[in-house]
């Protein structure tokens, strides 16, 4: 038996469902272990390596380690 993963649009899985209903003795599904510990797992996932693109094409804004700190000790002090 092999895997294999398929991506399938939202609102084609009820059809697809459908299509394999006939192999079902010689398909098996399961459900993704990621999508069962992380309903979020794989949007979380596209939204980091697209911030990684944005920090390695330099498109995104960058602050200095100081510049942090300064910004995060100013914030602590208007709870004061």
């Amino acid at each position: 038996m092999q895997t294999l993963i398929v991506n399938i649009e939202d609102n084609f899985v009820q059809d697809f469902l459908t299509i394999i209903e006939h192999y079902k003795d010689k398909v098996q599904l399961q459900k993704d272990e990621n999508l069962i510990n992380d309903p979020y797992f794989y949007a979380r996932q596209k939204q980091l390596e697209e911030d990684l693109k944005e920090v390695e094409d330099n498109r995104a804004e960058m602050i200095s380690h100081n510049e942090l700190w300064k910004n995060i000790n100013s914030y602590l002090e208007t709870l004061n």
